[in-house]
């Protein structure tokens, strides 16, 4: 299963090699547009850096995964890619990741530059709370007004979580849990006269 970080706030590493100063951050995203407007920021914050490379991984699903790295001037493939490898090597998704660069006067050649900031990135992400992230059904169920109340607190003490309650001719309750056994809890409480409809699923933090 994929993790990511548990916290929104931001996580900083300062590491220090032959003179040059590596500071990196890694933040939760959800979005492509949301990890290159951290960039930016960082970019923003400290301008008198000489690099700032980045890498990121947004999405859990892997059909629909985006990712992508620069090396923002270093020499290719000795930055952003192996800071993409902590990343998924740690099976983290929707994180961002960037490290500024500071040149201490002393040349780290390819070898030296792909350590130091992979290992900047490593030294983020071991001081960040991260979790690991569990795919969960949303499904929908049309209960009667009459029965609504009850079969939603059988639910709830079930351990579900119920997302969305709508009124009308009926009372429509989406779900979200697991949904091999909400049949079995759906079928006890209804005495099978209801079954829910599974609409899609969503990630979520297990704690």
């Amino acid at each position: 299963m994929p993790h990511t970080l548990v916290s929104p706030r931001p996580v900083d590493a300062e590491t220090v090699i032959e003179r040059s100063r590596f500071l990196a951050r890694v933040v939760a995203v959800r979005t492509e547009s949301a990890a290159l407007e951290v960039v930016a920021a960082v970019t923003a914050e400290f301008p008198d850096a000489g690099h700032h490379c980045w890498a990121f991984v947004v999405g859990p699903d892997q059909e629909h995964r985006r990712q992508r790295a620069s090396d923002d001037g270093e020499p290719g493939g000795t930055a952003g890619v192996p800071m993409l490898g902590v990343l998924t090597g740690r099976d983290l998704v929707d994180v961002v990741a960037v490290v500024s660069r500071w040149f201490g006067g002393v040349k780290l050649g390819a070898g030296g530059l792909v350590r130091a900031y992979s290992g900047a990135v490593s030294a983020a992400l071991d001081r960040a709370e991260v979790g690991e992230l569990a795919r969960v059904d949303v499904l929908e169920m049309a209960l009667s007004h009459a029965d609504a109340g009850r079969v939603e607190g059988v639910l709830r003490v079930h351990g579900f979580v119920i997302d969305d309650v709508a009124y009308g001719s009926d009372v429509r309750l989406r779900v979200i849990g697991d949904g091999d056994r909400l049949d079995g809890v759906l079928a006890s409480a209804t005495s099978g006269s209801v079954v829910a409809e599974r609409v899609g699923h969503r990630w979520v933090l297990e704690f």
